[in-house]
């Protein structure tokens, strides 16, 4: 399918240029919400992050008559039943507040033991548009990164939970990594790579 425009709906702009980053090379202009500044933010009260994708794809589409691309992600901790999950952006109760959330996370697993301190972050990438019949159509694509959560902050690359998010193959948290290592590896990459297998190439 040939892509020339796609509208990411998402306003954060390290999401923004994380996208950006890794679908570098394609020729398809990408736009996103802070192109859009009428536009209305979209509440993300599903209850998976398929959902939430899917209802951030479906609304831009309508809305704009563009093809359009969602991401909703966040980090899965097994001593936590999967928490922070979904809620991962306003774990601490405020929205986007990295540091509440790190906090948060820390202390709920404070005696909890390094082997048992297994996570994941999981990426849904949802994409709404049309295909070469002019038929409405969408399709989802997950990734996901294994690793563990440590005790304090490592790196000051990446944003969200990266700094405690460490990785076993690169002894190095997601936040010590460089841009460009990250994203091949990162949860985002894998979906978006896929993504990529399946329109752009």
């Amino acid at each position: 399918m040939i892509l020339d425009k796609i509208i990411l709906a998402t306003a954060n702009p390290n999401k923004v240029k994380e996208i950006k980053d890794i679908l570098d090379g394609h020729d398809v202009m990408l736009h996103s919400l802070a192109d859009l500044p009428h536009f209305s933010p979209i509440e993300e009260d599903g209850a998976t992050f398929e959902e939430n994708a899917l209802k951030k794809a479906r609304e831009v589409y309508q809305k704009t008559k563009t093809p359009a691309l969602a991401d909703d992600s966040g980090l899965e901790i097994d001593a936590l039943d999967g928490r922070p999950g979904v809620l991962s952006a306003r774990y601490s109760g405020k929205e986007h507040d990295d540091e509440a959330n790190l906090r948060k996370v820390l202390d709920e697993l404070k005696s909890v033991p390094f082997d048992k301190r297994t996570a994941r972050f999981h990426c849904v990438i949802a994409f709404v548009g049309i295909d070469v019949a002019g038929q409405y159509f969408e399709e989802t694509f997950h990734g996901a990164c294994e690793g563990w959560i440590i005790e304090e902050k490592r790196g000051t690359n990446g944003f969200g939970y990266d700094p405690i998010f460490w990785i076993l193959e690169h002894d190095k948290t997601m936040a010590e990594l460089e841009p460009a290592v990250k994203n091949q590896i990162s949860h985002r990459a894998v979906a978006l790579k896929k993504f990529k297998e399946f329109f752009l190439a």
